[in-house]
């Protein structure tokens, strides 16, 4: 069985990137490294990891991944600082009166 991670990243100018990966430590020195030119992080380097889960089913990492990449910063973060209780809040969407 072969893990896969779904990880942020905080870049140097402050924005996060979400990716998915099997191997998490090489995929750290391919963006600090700037491997991939054209790349999001390459020129937002360098780069910390902030959040990251594993999954034994690839599908369900994909997933995972582009549903935090719809969230918002805010939303993010909590995940992050592992303000799980505050996740539900900002999932609300506001409407204007």
């Amino acid at each position: 069985m072969r893990i896969s991670y779904v990880y942020i990243l905080e870049c140097a100018d402050g924005s996060y990137y979400t990716g998915v990966t099997t191997d998490l430590d090489q995929r750290m020195q391919q963006h600090n490294n700037g491997t991939f030119k054209g790349s999001y992080t390459h020129s937002r380097r360098p780069v910390i990891l902030r959040f990251y889960c594993d999954f034994t089913n690839i599908e369900q990492a994909f997933e995972y991944e582009k549903m935090i990449k719809r969230w918002s910063r805010a939303k993010k973060e909590c995940l992050i600082n592992e303000e799980y209780d505050k996740l539900p809040e900002l999932a609300k969407k506001k409407f204007n009166k």
